[in-house]
């Protein structure tokens, strides 16, 4: 089943990632839990938790197909109700005879919010930067698999700082004692690991991880265990640059003005020349076919993210230009000149980003 999980998280813009999964003993290494974490446009990153009934190699084939339509699903960039109805829809399809619980987040680190939807799972537990740790109240929902369920969302504050921790059930219920009175101990856990470090520091997030870990006795193992821990750093608004551009000729100059004042704003004036080469770039291929104001965002972190939306769905595509063409050099440039870019397509059409070092 390890092969079926991830190895290594992606690295998500405004949040940091830790894992644990423990199957449920030495000798029942099959089984149905998952954990994912999938970038998405904006630098949203979508969390997700799930748990297939049973153990054996059925149930992790079964979680292998769920984790699989789940990827794909925040590929549409769809909201997180909506990627549960289309799980639940594809369990149908597949005459799944077992059902499985899933938890489905959307973190903007931007706006500091999340976004989530449940099918049956238990609740995420939220552990704020002063040490409270707080059962969060999201809808119930019913399991996937069960068939013509409609699922909602309900959308939270995710306060920089703060630690959300997704898990399946076999970390809180087991045959000595029931499922919420393990949640409860959850709590009680976080808030207790949080003051050993005090208010103005988060514990660690992977002796976080271990710490939770710690709270299993002898007789706590009686199911498979995967957990996720999400510690929200989030995104000031100082360093997020935002502005619409009509898609006329003069975009692209004025695209490069508006980078670079940003970019003096922030002392990044060594990035510069290659900033405004590409976005000059990016926002040429954007307005040659856009119908509708096209996007620019510049997002500064680690790293300096440079976002580009219009309205036309079809993805770019990287090509070599033929010493006769007048144009087709904007993605050879962005792939030699940027750290990492991509393009995603969304129900309204794509954006396409690029990032580079700074500092």
């Amino acid at each position: 089943q390890r092969t079926m999980l991830p190895e290594h998280l992606p690295r998500c813009t405004g949040v940091r990632l830790a894992t644990r999964y423990l199957p449920a003993a030495e000798t029942a290494r099959v089984g149905g839990d998952w954990y994912d974490a999938i970038p998405l446009p904006g630098s949203r990153v979508a969390l997700v938790v799930g748990d297939v009934m049973g153990h054996s190699m059925t149930s992790a084939a079964i979680m292998g197909q769920l984790r699989t339509t789940a990827q794909t699903l925040a590929g549409l960039d769809l909201p997180p109700q909506e990627v549960l109805h289309h799980l639940d829809e594809q369990a149908q399809r597949l005459g799944v005879d077992r059902m499985a619980t899933c938890l489905y987040a959307v973190y903007d680190p931007v706006s500091h919010r999340i976004t989530i939807a449940n099918a049956g799972h238990p609740p995420p537990v939220l552990l704020h930067l002063g040490g409270r740790a707080e059962v969060l109240r999201v809808p119930a929902g019913a399991p996937i698999g069960v068939g013509g369920v409609d699922f909602e969302a309900v959308e939270l504050d995710a306060p920089a700082g703060a630690t959300l921790l997704l898990y399946t059930d076999g970390l809180v219920e087991s045959r000595l004692r029931d499922v919420w009175t393990g949640i409860e101990q959850l709590r009680e856990k976080l808030a207790a690991t949080a003051q050993l470090t005090g208010p103005d520091h988060p514990p660690p997030l992977e002796a976080l991880c271990d710490e939770v870990l710690d709270m299993l006795g002898p007789g706590d193992r009686d199911d498979d265990i995967a957990l996720l821990a999400a510690r929200f750093d989030g995104i000031a608004p100082n360093d997020v640059a935002y502005w619409f551009l009509e898609p006329e000729d003069a975009a692209p100059g004025r695209a490069r003005r508006l980078a670079r004042r940003a970019l003096a704003r922030w002392d990044l004036e060594e990035l510069s020349d290659s900033v405004e080469l590409l976005v000059s770039e990016v926002v040429t291929n954007a307005v040659r076919y856009a119908t509708r104001p096209v996007t620019l965002r510049l997002l500064r972190t680690d790293v300096l993210r440079c976002e580009v939306g219009d309205d036309v769905p079809q993805l770019p595509r990287l090509r070599q230009a033929r010493a006769t063409d007048e144009g087709g050099r904007g993605l050879y440039l962005v792939n030699r000149l940027a750290r990492r870019w991509g393009a995603t397509r969304l129900s309204t059409g794509k954006v396409v980003w690029f990032e580079l070092n700074h500092g």
